[in-house]
């Protein structure tokens, strides 16, 4: 991890042209990039509030937790802003196989001078936070307590950490900020749909400057997204059938509510279903290997059931009942 990190914020965007918000605010970005800016993607479609919450993360140095619904485009979301800020981005997925190690560092064989030492290796965090980064922490309510209570000590905008291990006191870097997504708020899964989030201490929750929600796009705008993404539906025919897809997914998300079924489609599976039906040359196909052989077999009449009233036709037999 040895890239030019010299460079600091040396321009104003404004946000009115980049992102279409009208607003007079400004942020400050890079005018050069490194290899820890992400690719830009010109398709991409922002959502108003979350783009306000996020910007104001990057400009004033406030901490964002951005939470909704899983393949709604959170992570997604946080980086395409910090690509056109130029701003270096990097995602940790906060799974339970990350450990206060990965995190803070370890003790690690190296050789000097032909010779064989022990050298304290930093981890992402103190390496981050000395650095103008936007650090992104994915699935922040699946991470481990222990994990947590790292992360506490950096979530005070001016709040150092110390490094025991080296008996070193790190200050943060001017332009380092902090972001994190979740597809709950903190207060555990009621739903059974997120198996292995934690409750998240309020005290941490506290320390969040702003929570914002990212949960399901209109009609209008999920198809905007889907056909950017497949511009061969961009037609006559093709947007009928983007605009039944869609409208299959808001019934499982209805059905889920309701607690008729228990599996989701989200913005991610339409837009997969979308690019497997130009893979399979066939609807009813894609939507079974995309998403009906995920769902649970009592579900599947179900979710078959809302596809014929979308489609006006039935799904044959054998894809909704496959024998193993």
């Amino acid at each position: 991890m040895t890239p030019n990190f010299d460079l600091q914020p040396d321009i104003k965007v404004s946000i009115k042209q980049t992102f279409g918000i009208d607003t007079e605010m400004e942020v400050e970005a890079f005018s050069k990039k490194n290899d820890y800016v992400p690719e830009i993607d010109k398709n991409y479609k922002f959502d108003k509030d979350t783009t306000l919450a996020i910007i104001s993360g990057f400009a004033f140095n406030k901490r964002v937790l951005v939470q909704g619904y899983h393949g709604t485009g959170k992570s997604t979301h946080i980086e395409q802003i910090a690509a056109r800020l130029n701003w270096p981005c990097i995602r940790v997925n906060l799974d339970s196989h990350i450990s206060r190690i990965d995190l803070i560092g370890k003790d690690a064989i190296v050789l000097k001078d032909g010779n064989q030492v022990t050298e304290f290796k930093e981890g992402i965090l103190p390496w981050s936070i000395q650095n103008p980064i936007a650090l992104v922490f994915d699935e922040y309510d699946a991470g481990r307590p222990d994990v947590m209570f790292v992360i506490q000590r950096v979530l005070e905008s001016e709040g150092n950490f110390t490094l025991l291990d080296k008996n070193k006191v790190l200050k943060q870097n001017k332009y380092f900020r902090l972001f994190a997504t979740s597809n709950t708020v903190g207060l555990g899964d009621t739903s059974g749909l997120y198996h292995g989030t934690q409750q998240i201490n309020q005290g941490q929750m506290d320390r969040w400057n702003i929570v914002t929600t990212l949960n399901y796009l209109s009609l209008e705008k999920e198809m905007d997204i889907i056909l950017a993404k497949n511009k061969n539906f961009n037609n006559s025919k093709g947007k009928d059938i983007i605009a039944n897809m869609i409208k299959v997914a808001s019934l499982t998300r209805k059905g889920f509510v309701a607690g008729d079924i228990s599996t989701i489609m989200s913005p991610r599976t339409v837009l997969h279903w979308a690019e497997n039906t130009e893979i399979f040359k066939d609807t009813g196909y894609a939507f079974r290997v995309t998403f009906l052989n995920k769902c649970d077999e009592v579900e599947k009449n179900i979710i078959a059931e809302y596809y014929q009233r979308c489609f006006g036709e039935e799904l044959p037999e054998s894809l909704v009942n496959i024998q193993i």
